[in-house]
């Protein structure tokens, strides 16, 4: 993916991160992925032991491969859409603004972005065992509107990007001559 052709990089500007989401944070979606598809199986298995023979009639048989295709079918369109929510769910941090390109689903892609003398306030939040061990959580970027929070989720060494956004907020208020109190 192009990442300078989706946010339109401006001339002079720079992208400094390119941030995903933890790949730990899929992995329940995986194994969720793996015991739907073992379902079929596992219900095949019970009727062979039990002595259910359903499918020795041949309609029978034909309905049950037909259903059993139609449900790895859905199962394998359920676990590509997941991954695309995952994997094209991108914020981008450049020495201008914060770009957010959040994927809904397979056809609805949102993109957002945030002028870095904007940021007022920058929150790391890391809840759990998991995400302790393995330094992922989330980073919540504040700006005096309402309306305007972008949150960075599931983004790994989220502290580093804190203080990171902190510097270059701090710098591009600088650059834009902008003060905290007069900024409107």
């Amino acid at each position: 993916m192009d990442i300078a052709h989706l946010i339109h990089q401006k001339p002079e500007e720079k992208i400094l991160y390119t941030l995903h989401r933890h790949p730990l944070t899929f992995l329940p979606i995986f194994f969720l992925f793996l015991i739907l598809l073992c379902v079929p199986f596992i219900l095949y298995f019970v009727t062979q032991v039990g002595g259910i023979f359903v499918l020795e009639n041949k309609a029978v048989s034909a309905i049950s491969i037909l259903l059993t295709s139609g449900y790895f079918l859905g199962i394998l369109l359920l676990f590509y859409t997941q991954f695309i929510e995952f994997y094209l769910d991108v914020w981008i941090i450049t020495d201008d603004r914060v770009v957010d390109i959040e994927q809904w689903s397979l056809f609805s892609r949102t993109i957002s972005e945030l002028d870095l003398f904007r940021i007022q306030d920058v929150t790391a939040d890391v809840h759990g065992i998991l995400p302790t061990i393995f330094n992922y959580g989330s980073v919540t970027v504040k700006t005096a509107s309402d309306k305007i929070d972008v949150i960075l989720a599931d983004v790994p060494n989220p502290n580093r990007i804190r203080e990171a956004l902190i510097q270059l907020s701090d710098e591009d208020r600088k650059k834009h001559n902008v003060t905290l109190t007069n900024e409107g």
